[in-house]
């Protein structure tokens, strides 16, 4: 009977490739834990949200957390459900350069930071329509001094933060800041000078928060200084908080960080349920050319050994990786090397054992 259960989705396109042995390679360090597939339909006449049924919900939820494989349409209703359906709220993007990356930076070393990105709200909503459906309510731009109704036709996208929403994203911040040790620093950041209703809220509620946490630096900056600052001095960060959508592209702008997304794993965490994810697609061009690079896929599985309690397994998987980039002789096609998908988990294999 294992002790622990692991609901898997092996995505689409190239995903597979990379998720399937990685649960083979999760498998070899012979923890009590089952991997079971809950079932989507992959027939492209499915009508949608009909591809993720009750039986499949069953078992994501009677699962300790998910393993998910990056999904180009037939997994997106597990994955809101994922999301939306467990709540969870916090995206944690680790960006941690190692020696072997192939960063663009001239001095990458000591760049250990984590993005935590809100992940079920501002304008990833999905609230969005016809402008003239808010013509009635006869809005005022005092950006553009003019009535909403009188810029003529176009669509529309509300964005929406919330006080719980921002709090416990905020919070989870600060743990995570206080739990990792480094530099005990929570950088927030928004674009609180233009939008100050709704950005401002999230760095008012973020000072509400610090008040909390006396023993952890806060400091805020505008998501465009912040961005230069990440380019140029992102050996300073240490757990850096954003709203939604900027959380999204920041991530994606700190793997570049380190050497592509080929090396970023992600995280979403809930209060009682998470699921660990590469934060790269589906590599639809790339698809049985067995290239695609299994590291982020690979330390997203560290985080999820950490998450299930396995943390000594975790710490195996990383000093693997460390070791087949610091040796330079088995590095994947998207750093340099020559070395094949399937090579690389051999090479993983042989380490572990």
């Amino acid at each position: 009977m294992s002790d622990k259960t692991v609901a898997v989705f092996l995505g689409d396109d190239a995903s597979p490739e990379v998720m399937a042995p990685t649960v083979a390679l999760l498998e070899t360090l012979a923890l009590p834990i089952s991997f079971v597939y809950p079932p989507v339909a992959t027939n492209p006449d499915s009508a949608p949200g009909n591809n993720f049924s009750e039986s499949a919900k069953r078992m994501v939820d009677q699962a300790d957390a998910t393993f998910f494989g990056s999904t180009s349409g037939a997994s997106t209703q597990a994955l809101f459900y994922l999301r939306w359906g467990k709540q969870t709220f916090a995206n944690v993007r680790p960006c941690k350069w190692r020696p072997g990356y192939q960063s663009p930076l001239r001095q990458p070393e000591s760049i250990d930071f984590t993005i935590v990105r809100e992940n079920l709200e501002d304008l990833y909503l999905g609230l969005e329509g016809d402008l003239e459906d808010l013509a009635a309510l006869n809005l005022y731009s005092k950006h553009a001094r003019a009535n909403l109704k009188d810029l003529g036709p176009g669509r529309y996208a509300i964005k929406a933060i919330t006080d719980a929403g921002s709090e416990r994203v905020i919070r989870f911040a600060f743990e995570l800041a206080r739990s990792r040790g480094q530099k005990r620093k929570v950088t927030l950041t928004s674009k609180y000078n233009m939008l100050a209703k709704a950005d401002g809220h999230f760095r008012d509620i973020g000072f509400e928060v610090a008040k909390d946490y006396p023993d952890i630096t806060f400091e805020t900056f505008i998501v465009d200084d912040f961005l230069c600052r990440m380019i140029t001095q992102p050996q300073a960060l240490d757990v850096v908080v954003t709203p939604n959508l900027y959380g999204d592209i920041l991530s994606d702008g700190s793997a570049g960080l380190m050497g592509g997304l080929g090396l970023a794993p992600s995280g979403c965490y809930g209060d009682s349920y998470a699921y660990f994810e590469s934060a790269h697609g589906t590599a639809p061009d790339i698809q049985g050319q067995n290239i695609i690079n299994p590291t982020a896929t690979i330390l997203s599985a560290a985080m999820l050994m950490t998450y299930l309690g396995y943390s000594e397994a975790a710490q195996r998987l990383e000093a693997a990786i460390d070791r087949v980039y610091a040796t330079g002789q088995s590095l994947p096609v998207d750093q340099g090397g020559n070395t094949s998908t399937s090579e690389f988990f051999e090479r993983m294999g042989d380490l572990l054992i």
